[in-house]
C-alpha cells in the first residue's frame, strides 16, 4: 500500500465517520424494547441468552421463562445460577407437543408459563424478560395472543422483552421494535450430528 492509498483511505474514513457521527447524534430516545427472534435458523435463544449476559454485566435484573424446554441441564442455566440476585430462570415447558402427545397438558403448561412471564414483564424491577420459545406456544394457540400484546403494551417504560421461536405472529412483529429472522443455510443436524453441549445447550 502506498502513501497515496493511505491518504485516500484516511479521507474516506473521515467522511464515513462524519456521516455516522451525525446519524448517532440524532438518536436520543432511550426506552424499553420489544425484541423478536424468529426464523428457521439456529441462534434465536442463543442470541437472547447473550443479551442476558450483557444485562448481568450492567447489574440489571433479568427474568427468563422457557415455554417449551423442560428442566434441561443447559450451560446457560449453570452460568446464570451464579447470579441468583440478578437472574430468575424457570424452565416451565414439558418438551415439544409431539413428545407429550397431550394437548390439554401442553396448554396448561403454556398458560402457567405465560402467567409467570406476565408477572415478570409487569415487574418494574426486572429490566429484561426473555420469553423463550413463546412464539411456538402462540402458533399452536396455547396462549392468547391478545393477552400477550396487551401485556407488552402495559409493561414498565424501561423494560425490555425478548420473544423467541419460529413463526412469530404478524401482530407481534408489528408491535415489536426490533425483529431478527434467523435464516437457515446449513445445519449439522441434517448430516447426522446430534445436539451438543456448549453449542445447542
Amino acid at each position: 500500500m502506498t502513501a497515496q492509498d493511505d491518504d485516500r483511505h484516511n479521507e474516506k474514513m473521515k467522511k464515513k465517520k462524519a456521516v455516522r457521527d451525525k446519524i448517532i447524534s440524532g438518536k436520543t430516545v432511550e426506552k424499553g424494547l420489544i425484541i423478536v427472534h424468529t426464523g428457521k435458523g439456529k441462534g434465536k435463544s442463543t442470541a437472547a441468552m447473550g443479551m442476558v449476559c450483557r444485562a448481568i454485566g450492567h447489574n440489571m435484573k433479568v427474568g427468563i421463562i422457557q415455554f417449551i424446554k423442560g428442566a434441561w441441564a443447559t450451560g446457560e442455566k449453570q452460568v446464570f445460577d451464579a447470579f441468583p440476585h440478578l437472574v430468575t430462570m424457570q424452565a416451565m415447558g414439558e418438551g415439544f407437543t409431539w413428545e407429550t402427545q397431550d394437548k390439554a397438558r401442553d396448554i396448561a403448561a403454556a398458560m402457567k408459563a405465560w402467567e409467570a412471564a406476565k408477572a415478570m414483564i409487569l415487574d418494574p424491577e426486572i429490566r429484561l424478560v426473555v420469553c423463550d420459545e413463546i412464539n411456538v406456544a402462540l402458533r399452536y394457540d396455547y396462549i392468547p395472543l391478545a393477552d400477550v400484546l396487551e401485556t407488552l403494551a402495559a409493561r414498565p417504560e424501561n423494560s425490555h422483552v425478548v420473544l423467541t421461536g419460529r413463526n412469530a405472529a404478524e401482530e407481534l412483529i408489528e408491535a415489536a421494535d426490533l425483529v431478527t429472522e434467523m435464516t437457515l443455510l446449513k445445519h449439522p443436524f441434517r448430516s447426522g450430528v446430534k445436539a451438543q453441549a456448549g453449542i445447542e445447550f
